[in-house]
């Protein structure tokens, strides 16, 4: 699956990685409301020219799911910045 980087000079390596790693960057920099959508750019990063469609869960498994993933940062970063701000997309 990575074959890709076999052929790879060393500077095309290094452009590969500093790529991913801004990539990371942006969806590890992601927050409040950006936490909670589809990130396909990130995915896009990758050699791979797929675009799978994601399992959607049904409203109530999905409500169930935000609350257990916004009660988990509160377990794992109980001191982080908290905000009132609605989301306006």
């Amino acid at each position: 699956m990575d074959e890709d980087l076999d052929r790879m000079s060393r500077e095309e390596l290094i452009a590969e990685a500093r790529k991913l790693r801004q990539g990371i960057r942006v969806h590890r920099d992601s927050s409040g409301n950006e936490l909670c959508w589809h990130h396909p750019a990130l995915w896009g990063l990758l050699p791979d020219s797929q675009d799978p469609l994601p399992t959607v869960p049904a409203w109530p498994q999905f409500l169930r799911g935000c609350i257990r993933y916004r009660q988990s940062l509160d377990e794992q970063i109980p001191d982080a910045p908290r905000s009132d701000e609605e989301y306006r997309g």
